[in-house]
């Protein structure tokens, strides 16, 4: 099955031999179950088929065990001789341990290479989910964006984008004009999100450099595909950040990679765990973002695999779009859980030998409910298939191990320290430092400039030829006063009532002679 990935097999009670089709590879799939039933070891050997197809692979290691695609299997583990006899059961001849060829990332940069993007790659669409902002607060996003691309302001990191909230709110009685109300009120609540994301340890998402994806699509030397594992187990603690940085990558790829049409293998398959993280509370505009991605990012060789608990969790539009599917089994002890399960059973296609619904409910754990794209793209008979048994290692490696294999990876020194060049923050920083600098020159010309009473004053001293006296300077004091006390007397009377009609009538006399 040189064209295909081997799934599984089946034995008395079972259906023939799944397999994945590489060619059908890229029109996504879905794997989902119950906690506990396999759904872990599902996607590390689909990972494995994929690596040893030349495929490329990213996924998420959400509970930390998926490490051991970096190591073989070995022949002492306590379930070995469970995995040797399922390997003859289901008739996988080619059975054997071997490991994958693995580059761990992190966004925090503890157990993987760090990830990196800018706050512009991001854009005020994710970067607002990522928050959790209103619509009002997002439309401020927006102003943000507009600003900085007009003037020229590279938002890279967090500070840029607070520098340029800052100056937003500074000018906001002429923006308000220009973009519609801008709030102080919505600006602070930015601000104070943006607090939140420090806090979780989302700043080090944002910076340089970036990563590049060209870096997440590689083969090693004997032509397997490279599998990036992103550590997610702390990440976890802050879903919405893990949700958003996932559909961040996916929108790279979706805008960076030409269109291919219809390869004989991906050039890239993606595993997006937790998948119900996505979707939850996620406002219109993001859904059908996701959905639009999904339906066109096959036709530049990008596979996507979504892993959740329920079928239900992945919205229907996105759902009828998932024609690989595993389905592990489903509780059913509630009123909601057994709707769940009979409409995860009608999105299959129906076996006459069994009833769909009771399979999903009684496999076992390694064992699932698979529907393959067959021929054309149409969806195989549902079978109930035991899943084949993992060739690397089943658990995680140890910290040392991964150490060593981030000191010997190629990736080693590239991300590991970061860049701080001239962008928003700087560039602000240093218009507020010549804006004062300007504002200080001006202030003490105008105090060193000779005023008008000066100006009398000193020529009078100049005739006398001497120096003024006190009944002199008494004098001019008392003429300034009064000239001082005439002035206000007269722009008070302008000011009112008599004044403005004084005033309306000569300015209408010119303008009616005109």
């Amino acid at each position: 099955m040189a064209d295909s990935i081997f799934l599984g097999g089946g034995g008395e009670g079972y259906g023939a031999p799944q397999g994945l089709a590489l060619k059908y590879a890229n029109r996504h799939g879905l794997i989902a179950g119950a906690t506990g039933t396999g759904k872990t070891v599902t996607l590390q050997i689909m990972a494995e088929g994929f690596s040893n197809a030349g495929v490329p692979v990213i996924l998420a290691d959400v509970k930390g065990d998926l490490s051991g695609l970096a190591k073989p299997g070995s022949p002492s583990h306590k379930l070995h001789d469970a995995f040797t006899s399922r390997a003859e059961k289901i008739g996988f001849a080619d059975y054997c341990y071997h490991a994958c060829p693995v580059a761990f990332w992190d966004l925090y940069g503890e157990q993987g290479h760090p990830v990196r993007t800018t706050v512009a790659e991001m854009g005020p669409l994710l970067l607002s989910r990522l928050l959790e902002l209103s619509e009002a607060q997002e439309g401020i996003m927006n102003i943000a964006f507009r600003l900085a691309d007009e003037d020229a302001l590279p938002l890279l990191d967090l500070k840029d984008l607070q520098s340029l909230l800052v100056w937003i709110g500074e000018n906001r009685t002429q923006l308000s004009l220009r973009y519609g109300n801008v709030s102080p009120a919505s600006i602070g609540a930015i601000q104070r999100r943006l607090l939140v994301l420090e806090n979780q340890g989302g700043a080090g998402l944002f910076g340089e450099p970036a990563l590049a994806l060209s870096d997440l699509m590689r083969c090693d030397t004997a032509g397997k595909g490279m599998i990036n594992i992103l550590a997610a187990d702390k990440l976890m603690a802050a879903p919405g950040l893990y949700s958003t940085f996932l559909l961040w990558l996916l929108s790279e790829l979706f805008e960076e990679l030409p269109e291919v049409g219809d390869p004989e293998k991906p050039r890239l398959v993606f595993f997006f765990d937790e998948a119900h993280l996505l979707f939850e509370d996620a406002p219109k505009a993001l859904i059908d973002k996701v959905e639009q991605v999904a339906r066109l990012i096959r036709s530049k060789g990008v596979g996507i695999y979504f892993i959740t608990q329920n079928p239900a969790d992945v919205p229907e539009d996105i759902l009828g779009q998932l024609g690989n599917r595993i389905q592990h089994a489903l509780r059913a002890f509630t009123a909601r859980d057994r709707k769940n399960l009979k409409l995860a059973a009608e999105t299959y296609r129906e076996n006459p030998r069994f009833s769909t619904g009771e399979a999903i409910r009684e496999v076992g754990v390694g064992e699932a409910v698979t529907s393959m794209l067959q021929k054309k793209g149409v969806p195989g008979v549902v079978e109930r298939t035991l899943i084949r048994p993992p060739s690397t290692q089943l658990g995680p490696v140890t910290p040392q191990e991964r150490a060593a294999m981030l000191e010997a990876s190629d990736m080693a020194g590239k991300y590991d320290n970061p860049l701080d060049r001239q962008s928003a923050y700087e560039i602000l920083a240093q218009r507020a430092q010549t804006a004062a600098q300007d504002a200080e020159t001006s202030e003490v010309a105008a105090d060193e400039a000779p005023q008008p009473m000066a100006r009398e004053f000193n020529a009078a001293r100049r005739y006398s030829g001497s120096r003024v006296s006190r009944s002199s300077a008494k004098a001019f004091r008392k003429k300034d006063t009064f000239t001082s006390a005439m002035s206000e007397a007269v722009i008070k009377e302008l000011k009112g009532t008599t004044g403005r009609r004084i005033v309306r009538g000569i300015l209408g006399s010119l303008f009616k002679g005109r």
